[in-house]
């Protein structure tokens, strides 16, 4: 299965996370299909950066993003818009 996740960067005590598309088996910090946006969680507010076509695809293609991906995604409004367009798919079936 494909996973929309964290992957751990910077120094040791100041996290850095890339927002990667990778297949569920592969480890952490391992091999990654796509890299979609970044979250910086040391920055006062956190700093995240989504790039929301790529996420938008990869989810409309199958990729289920973890817990914590899915919070990030939803602060980035992501979600959102997913949401908005499946709703607008349906009115536009049901007419």
């Amino acid at each position: 299965m494909v996973k929309i996740r964290l992957r751990r960067m910077g120094a040791k005590k100041r996290p850095f996370y890339r927002v990667v598309v990778a297949d569920s088996r592969s480890p952490r910090d391992g091999k990654f299909l796509d890299e979609i946006g970044y979250y910086d969680p040391t920055k006062e507010p956190a700093v995240i950066h989504i790039d929301e076509a790529k996420a938008v695809r990869w989810i409309g293609n199958g990729a289920q993003p973890t817990d914590t991906a899915r919070s990030i995604l939803r602060k980035a409004g992501v979600l959102r818009k997913i949401q908005e367009a499946k709703q607008t798919a349906a009115h536009a079936t049901h007419e």
